[in-house]
């Protein structure tokens, strides 16, 4: 008999892993990972080029962090945005990543003009007003997350040689949309 109370603790400890994994899986949605390439830009690009794009929504909603690696570009990046589009299309700019151009708002970091990584996070006053015409104005942060999710924005690199963008990668959290 007094392996019954024994048994019964470790069935409900394994209920308890089972559960704690689904919640695991479950704020998994909150993460992004893409691999930029030139065969994802509007039109297609052949190039060497290609990056990666790490993101994580915070619990809350309220921000993103993010890393942004690129190399192999065919000429000096110039700037990165987020865009707000479906893949098939270009769209306008809603978040500035890095710019060497002056043209982003105040404390846009610089691009690493021959490769390398960028890092920030992305908040409310981050989100610009270009998207204001197709319903996400500045600083609808939570429009631009459901966005995200959505499959519905791309983050690419333009560079001196290819000012429409190099390298793209269309986001959105795995539980929506994949890109294998």
């Amino acid at each position: 008999m007094k392996r019954l109370p024994l048994k019964l603790a470790v069935g409900i400890g394994a209920a308890g892993l089972v559960s704690a994994g689904a919640v695991a899986y479950a704020t998994n949605g909150n993460d992004l990972g893409e691999r930029l390439t030139g065969f994802e830009e509007v039109p297609a690009l052949s190039t060497p080029g290609v990056g990666e794009f790490q993101a994580s929504i915070s619990r809350s909603g309220d921000e993103i962090r993010y890393r942004l690696t690129f190399s192999g570009l065919e000429s000096d990046a110039t700037q990165a945005h987020i865009h707000f589009e479906n893949e098939t299309n270009n769209g306008p700019v809603i978040v500035f990543l890095c710019s060497n151009l002056g043209n982003g708002p105040v404390g846009t970091q610089a691009c690493p003009a021959a490769g390398g990584t960028i890092r920030g996070t992305i908040r409310a006053a981050d989100v610009g007003a270009g998207g204001a015409g197709q319903g996400i104005a500045a600083g609808e942060f939570s429009a631009f997350v459901d966005a995200v999710r959505a499959g519905a924005t791309y983050v690419n690199v333009h560079t001196t040689g290819r000012p429409g963008g190099e390298i793209r990668a269309q986001l959105s959290d795995d539980d929506h949309h994949d890109h294998g």
